[in-house]
């Protein structure tokens, strides 16, 4: 029966990682293809050129999303690890995602508006693949369950050695002493 119960306690983890996600990436998606066509109508940029801009500009609004909404609770020690990372998955996200629209457009001749669009939403939902897992196993990794109790013993150990406030450590010492 537990071992029911541990499978139900992780899917619903999982699920709520996946919807979490979901929703930053949804946001995400969104800020991309706003970026994208603000920047085709408004600006004289090539059709990739734009859409590698508006993919950067979201790859700084889902780091935000995602460390402080959807990974929160995850490990926290190595942000210059996860932000390097975070940006490595990050390029190669956005080199699949820009490398169907530039084979929709270069290769194919595909450029009207809507096509574009249809391409660059293709890109996004191959690259959202590759991003959630690479995200999930390398950026925002969990605390190894081994860590996690050893932080919070050596916390409870540091916790049990404080004297309470207004007390002295002295009988502490002197429980020591009897102890030994």
């Amino acid at each position: 029966m537990s071992g029911l119960r541990t499978l139900r306690s992780r899917l619903r983890r999982a699920y709520r990682e996946i919807m979490k996600f979901g929703a930053v990436g949804l946001v995400g998606v969104l800020v991309n293809i706003g970026v994208f066509n603000l920047l085709r109508h408004s600006t004289q940029l090539q059709t990739v050129r734009a859409s590698i801009i508006a993919t950067i500009v979201a790859i700084v609004f889902n780091y935000i999303g995602f460390r402080y909404f959807t990974y929160r609770d995850r490990d926290k020690a190595g942000r210059t690890r996860e932000l390097s990372l975070f940006l490595l998955f990050s390029a190669v996200g956005l080199v699949i995602e820009n490398g169907v629209l530039y084979l929709a457009t270069y290769g194919f001749g595909w450029d009207s508006q809507l096509q574009s669009n249809i391409f660059k939403f293709a890109g996004i939902g191959v690259a959202t693949l590759f991003r959630f897992w690479s995200y999930r196993t390398w950026v925002f990794r969990t605390i190894p369950a081994r860590e996690a109790v050893e932080q919070a013993e050596s916390f409870l150990t540091v916790a049990d050695r404080r004297p309470a406030p207004g007390l002295t450590a002295e009988p502490d010492r002197q429980r020591a002493k009897k102890a030994s």
